[in-house]
């Protein structure tokens, strides 16, 4: 199982949660992060990190956000790999 980024990381891409991951398996898009499914060991370190709930379980991700599931796996395979604190969307 993994966890996914949500629509609420869209704009404001905080980066709390990438340097609490173990495995460094968060990857940066242009307005929001997303998680490789094939490498987060399901630790939940990054969850309470994020300031705005964007981050779901897999089996927990709402149902009009089903989508992300598969949008992680596509954008963290082609998306450069974030494992240090940057500025925020959100704050600029």
């Amino acid at each position: 199982m993994t966890h996914v980024v949500t629509k609420a990381c869209d704009g404001c891409r905080y980066t709390d949660c990438v340097v609490v991951c173990p495995v460094e398996c968060f990857y940066e898009g242009e307005t929001m992060l997303y998680i490789n499914p094939d490498e987060c060991i399901d630790c939940e370190a990054c969850v309470p990190e994020c300031p705005v709930e964007a981050i779901f379980h897999e089996d927990d991700v709402p149902e009009d956000m089903k989508g992300y599931v598969e949008i992680n796996a596509q954008m963290s395979a082609t998306s450069p790999n974030i494992t240090e604190r940057k500025k925020p969307l959100a704050d600029k």
